[in-house]
């Protein structure tokens, strides 16, 4: 399933920058980075336990701000993107080992 992970972290509070730097690291163990605070991650229901756990374990509920999108399992043909950056998805074209 495609889950959209979407964030906010407070940089003011001295352990700020740390979380901000920690929670886009685990959400690049599972997704890609779309945006500078935006990931899409494809996901199985365990991965997203997962993650989702860790993320909130990271973040301070009352400074930051955590948001989930499920978009599903055709979530992929849902997305429309316009303009730079285009994100590759690792689930099409050729695999090369």
């Amino acid at each position: 399933m495609l889950i959209l992970i979407t964030y906010d972290v407070s940089v003011i509070a001295p352990d700020g920058p740390k979380r901000l730097r920690n929670i886009a690291k685990a959400c690049l163990d599972y997704g890609t980075r779309v945006q500078n605070s935006v990931f899409e991650c494809e996901l199985t229901p365990a991965q997203y336990v997962q993650l989702k756990a860790a993320l909130l374990d990271i973040y301070d509920p009352a400074d930051d701000s955590l948001r989930f999108y499920h978009l599903g399992k055709k979530g992929r043909e849902k997305v429309e993107h316009h303009g730079a950056k285009q994100v590759t998805d690792p689930h099409s074209g050729v695999l090369i080992l």
